[in-house]
């Protein structure tokens, strides 16, 4: 009987003894499981380093036998503090993670949560029940009784079982670290092919390189709870006619964590010129913590990783870029390296090439032609808020014209424009401005035509523009009737025919 109650004190105080250390080694996220379970901020920092200190106490006491009841004691009354506390969060409805034994064993909270801490509750109420003398024997008295023999193989197994502890902890390292340098690789290899669609030749096979979906493939839709229960779409982040960014992340993920004080900056400072949505998974409450404490919005929670499989985006953190038409601008960006090169792209200014002696702006490469094509969808909002959707907007022959109110070749071409609209020579195709900058700026530059905001300039690169001013024709079918022109007076020879196919004039 000794024997097995000093058993049932060494196992419970592994026990509590490993929950100790490895909520030690993961401050941060101890915090964040405090937060989950409802505790104030403020508290929950303290909290975090209490708990494992009063753990790793309780530990230390079962194992001397004249202070095994009150560890026992200590043990009972946390084990059912924690039935308590976990029991009241479930029937709120919330599950958040247990962050039982650090990064080592973390999952939400439910039934399997309680039934195991009402069996180490059952265990230790079994010491207290013994009394104070009656907690069996001690380490040293237990070693007493056995042989030479037994001592020598104790020994040994002693020695294994740390050789193992540590080898297990070096393994778990080992891991860990590979996982990062993994992500750094896929990181670089995304960089160095992101905005081009690359492929390498294998035994006769072309082989994508890029990462995720292809570029200019439509992005798959998706519902998704935000944190206050409210269900976003993709049409909805798409709404605001910007590009949109998808970050996954995980609340497990060490570099997701180390990312979210960056996340809630991007959010404020690129407000203006594309749309961040963070995709996470995980319970609400957890994720709540965390990017409430970086000021981060526009949280979407996904069941698992569907909405990453979808994207073929499941390293987290990742992140794709989705024009306003709705299709992949580029691949996946893997790693936090490689999505901080993917946000600085998709907010970099739309380039102004220098002009040639004549006026032309000068584009480094002729895109390919497009002519006979269907434009690219496009639904973008005017300076009413209003959105406006391409292909319910063309309705005869359209002068799609691409513009910077910054640009200063935009600036000299305006009253032109201006005079093409108060008129417009017989055949003239309806026009379009496609613009970047403000609603105001926009605004003081008279236009009476439709004027649509598109600050990343996705627009005019699905069309194969380069640069402002620049302009392609649609026909009244929604088909591209022309090349692109590029600069003042081939967009304004654009504008003077007659709505039929036009020749190059770039």
């Amino acid at each position: 009987m000794d024997s097995a109650l000093l058993l049932v004190r060494v196992l419970l105080a592994g026990i509590f003894g490993l929950a100790a250390v490895t909520k030690l080694a993961d401050l941060s996220g101890s915090r964040a499981a405090m937060e989950g379970f409802g505790l104030p901020k403020r508290l929950a920092a303290p909290a975090s380093i209490a708990l494992p200190l009063i753990e790793l106490a309780i530990a230390i006491l079962l194992l001397l036998v004249s202070t095994a009841w009150w560890g026992a004691l200590a043990g009972l009354i946390l084990m059912l503090a924690f039935i308590a506390g976990i029991g009241y969060t479930l029937s709120q409805g919330r599950t958040p993670d247990c962050h039982c034994f650090g990064q080592v064993y973390s999952e939400p909270v439910g039934t399997s949560t309680l039934i195991r801490n009402g069996i180490f509750a059952a265990l230790a109420g079994m010491l207290v029940l013994r009394g104070s003398d009656g907690q069996g024997a001690g380490l040293t008295g237990w070693l007493d009784t056995v042989s030479t023999v037994e001592r020598v193989l104790l020994v040994f197994a002693g020695i294994i079982l740390a050789g193992l502890t540590v080898v297990g902890w070096l393994v778990l390292q080992l891991l860990q670290q590979n996982g990062r340098l993994l992500v750094r690789i896929d990181a670089l290899e995304t960089t160095q092919t992101s905005g081009r669609q690359s492929s390498v030749t294998v035994a006769g096979r072309a082989d994508p390189s890029p990462a995720g979906l292809q570029v200019g493939t439509f992005a798959p839709g998706f519902s998704l709870p935000r944190l206050d229960g409210e269900t976003v779409t993709l049409d909805d982040l798409r709404a605001e006619g910007k590009p949109v960014v998808l970050l996954f992340t995980d609340p497990g993920c060490g570099p997701c964590r180390a990312l979210l004080p960056e996340i809630g900056r991007w959010q404020q400072e690129h407000a203006r010129v594309l749309t961040l949505a963070l995709v996470s998974r995980g319970s609400r409450d957890a994720n709540a913590a965390k990017s409430g404490e970086h000021g981060i919005s526009r949280v979407l929670l996904q069941q698992d990783r569907e909405v990453s499989q979808a994207y073929q985006s499941v390293p987290t953190p990742s992140a794709v870029l989705i024009r306003p038409d709705g299709t992949i601008g580029a691949p996946a960006a893997l790693g936090s390296d490689a999505i901080r090169s993917l946000l600085a792209r998709a907010t970099a200014p739309v380039p102004v090439y220098p002009s040639s002696l004549n006026g032309h702006v000068t584009v480094p490469t002729r895109p390919v032609s497009k002519v006979g094509q269907p434009a690219p969808l496009m639904t973008l909002r005017d300076l009413d808020g209003k959105a406006v959707t391409l292909q319910k907007y063309v309705v005869r022959p359209t002068l799609v014209l691409f513009w910077n109110p910054g640009c200063g070749y935009c600036r000299r071409m305006l009253d032109d424009l201006k005079a093409w609209e108060a008129k417009p020579p017989a055949g003239a195709p309806r026009l379009l401005v496609v613009s970047t900058g403000t609603e105001e700026t926009n605004r003081a530059m008279g236009l009476n035509s439709t004027v649509v905001l598109d600050q990343g300039f996705a627009t005019g690169r699905a069309f194969g523009a380069g640069g402002t001013p620049s302009a392609v024709l649609v026909d009244a079918e929604g088909l591209i009737a022309s090349e692109v022109a590029v600069g003042a007076p081939a967009v304004l020879a654009l504008a003077g025919t007659n709505g039929h196919a036009a020749d190059s004039v770039a």
